[in-house]
């Protein structure tokens, strides 16, 4: 797939005031495989700067590309394809439709690609076995925990063979100890696929499982 390239990277918002500034000239590179850790208190921008990166939001200035693409300059539709097939998303929350069993659930990226083939359905069930959760894959949301819902989510995240995985604190509603279960299988399966990784966290722990950490301050990406 190629790099993903971020060059003078801004994000303002309109307020009342006058122009919120959030993210001011954030540039990095990843090449595949890398990984970045994303540090910052609340409100610094962290989760702007992953929605932006996966398309779902608009920069005020700046470019992001993806081996060579970029998703901001597609058209609507293009765009939503290209985001389908190239970004896994994980959040804090996991966000599964609870009509749906787990490994329906980890299915559902794939539905806009013209539906689940039987070598899907099979790379679904091995993700499952993979997060520990094959016993549970026709279970639904409600009969899970905490930690087996993300487990879920990133299994639904890795599915479709992402070139870049976006996780904004995916272990931040998790106890300490599901947490660090959740976050190191998480790491694993990512190294893999050979996925490019940009991870927001709170987590210094999480964080340190990384080889690149950067701080946002101020709406500037600084790397340690």
């Amino acid at each position: 797939m190629g790099d993903l390239e971020v060059v003078d990277l801004a994000k303002e918002y309109r307020a009342a005031a006058g122009p919120l500034p959030v993210l001011d000239g954030v540039t990095f590179r990843l090449a595949p495989g890398g990984a970045l850790a994303v540090l910052g208190p609340s409100g610094s921008g962290k989760s702007t700067l992953l929605f932006i990166l996966g398309g779902l939001e608009r920069p005020t200035r700046g470019t992001v590309r993806i081996g060579g693409v970029d998703p901001h300059a597609l058209a609507e539709r293009e765009a939503a394809e290209f985001r389908n097939r190239t970004v896994g998303f994980v959040f804090q929350e996991h966000h599964l439709l609870p009509q749906l069993t787990l490994l329906e659930n980890v299915l559902v990226p794939l539905l806009p690609r013209g539906g689940a083939s039987a070598g899907d359905v099979e790379r679904a069930r091995a993700l499952v076995e993979r997060v520990g959760l094959g016993p549970r894959a026709d279970h639904f949301p409600a009969e899970l925990s905490g930690g087996e819902r993300q487990r879920a989510a990133v299994a639904r995240a890795l599915v479709g063979r992402p070139a870049v995985v976006l996780a904004d604190e995916p272990t931040g509603s998790l106890d300490r100890r599901t947490a660090a279960e959740v976050g190191d299988l998480f790491i694993e399966l990512v190294r893999e696929g050979g996925a490019m990784l940009v991870l927001a966290t709170h987590s210094l722990e999480l964080a340190g499982r990384l080889p690149r950490r950067a701080e946002l301050v101020g709406g500037k990406l600084r790397e340690a």
